[in-house]
């Protein structure tokens, strides 16, 4: 048919001609498609057949836009139903998306996807401010992950013909200065015996949660993904083995992220205690729920009234309110994992096993994020030895 080329190797050239123009020069509409899966000859006629008349249908219609005349906003409508809902994981689409709203498309979703030059894609970075509140610095990281959101976008077009070049490829990641630069936000010690003692009048399941932040430095999605299988009180340990993020249709059980994040973490005898105290006012939990407990398959730490695992930003709100009740500094709910980290250091914990505990994948992310407090501690440790020395002097 020569409405229907062949063009290589699983790919096909459809042309619809719409006779002549004004200038009495032929219009025609092209589209080019790739073949993805194994077909026999009668299939393949059949698909591409039914293809052409769809693609004609479109052109008749008024309802196909041709590449050079696609906006941006258009193609990620493309994008999302083609590819992202199938080929992303819930998290990832969850965050593309939202980095999609709220600094891409108001950035370039107006313009021509084929104008789109280096140049606007480092604006765009360059010019990313915080949607809650501007004034304040927008994280290292969102800024990474928008520039993955849009490359990825990018080289969908440049995979489905739309564009011949990805205008991301030419653009450096944004550096991660936070690792290297930022000092992170701690609470010293007297300031975590202050938020214990307040957290004494919160619902107890909020203090287990604080108190596994601090102590075993649990992300918020750790701690969520923790079940009562995970909790070995004869060896004084917990066994972290999956995560509970944000998913597009509500909260995602997966695995973490890393091999390193998978670990075993050793707990202090007494939180040891007062998880053995928790197991028991969540088993009496359960029983006075009778039928209304509809998870029968999971035995989640830290649960709503039906047993269900909570959303994975509920223990951010609670902590933001929580901060007001008790008067206590502000900083954010990760920040509590620095500050079990800091506090560790400062008790000349060798930075090998934090790392560990914590589950970072190289130690080198430990000593940039955590360099400060490692100066201050051997900074401590040349000062042992100035005193050792100078009983040493005294005594002469």
């Amino acid at each position: 048919m020569a409405n229907i080329q062949s063009r290589g190797k699983d790919s096909y050239f459809f042309t619809v001609s719409l006779g002549k123009g004004a200038d009495n020069k032929y219009i025609r509409r092209t589209k080019t498609i790739k073949i993805e899966q194994k077909m026999t000859p009668k299939q393949l006629k059949e698909f591409l057949e039914f293809e052409y008349a769809k693609f004609k249908q479109e052109i008749l219609a008024g309802e196909y836009i041709t590449p050079d005349k696609m906006l941006f906003a258009q193609f990620i409508e493309e994008w999302q139903k083609k590819y992202a809902s199938k080929e992303l994981s819930e998290t990832t689409v969850s965050t593309y998306s939202n980095h999609l709203k709220n600094h891409i498309l108001p950035a370039i979703g107006h313009m021509r996807i084929d104008q789109i030059m280096p140049m606007h894609i480092i604006t765009l970075l360059d010019g990313m401010k915080r949607v809650d509140d501007p004034s304040k610095p927008l994280a290292t990281r969102t800024k990474q992950d928008t520039y993955l959101a849009i490359r990825n976008v990018f080289e969908r077009a440049v995979e489905w013909q739309f564009i011949k070049s990805n205008p991301v490829k030419s653009v450096k990641k944004p550096r991660n200065i936070d690792l290297v630069e930022k000092e992170v936000n701690v609470y010293d010690q007297e300031e975590v015996q202050l938020l214990l003692l307040a957290a004494e009048k919160e619902p107890f399941h909020w203090k287990i949660f604080l108190t596994l932040a601090l102590t075993a430095g649990l992300r918020r999605s750790e701690n969520l993904g923790l079940e009562w299988d995970n909790v070995n009180f004869k060896e004084g340990t917990i066994d972290i083995k999956q995560v509970v993020v944000r998913g597009r249709n509500g909260s995602v059980i997966k695995s973490p992220k890393t091999k390193n994040s998978k670990r075993l973490i050793s707990l202090p005898p007494s939180v040891v205690d007062e998880l053995k105290r928790y197991q028991l006012l969540c088993r009496k939990e359960r029983l006075r729920m009778g039928e209304k407990w509809i998870v029968k398959d999971r035995d989640w730490l830290f649960f709503n009234e039906d047993g269900t695992n909570f959303y994975p930003t509920t223990p951010t709100t609670w902590w933001s309110r929580f901060i007001k009740r008790a008067g206590v500094r502000f900083i954010r709910l990760h920040d509590l994992r620095h500050t079990s980290a800091t506090l560790l250091i400062n008790q000349g914990v060798h930075a090998k096993i934090i790392s560990e505990r914590l589950g970072h994948s190289d130690i080198r992310i430990t000593m940039n994020t955590y360099g400060h407090a490692l100066r201050s501690a051997d900074q401590a440790a040349a000062n042992t030895f100035e005193n050792l020395f100078s009983k040493k002097t005294d005594v002469k």
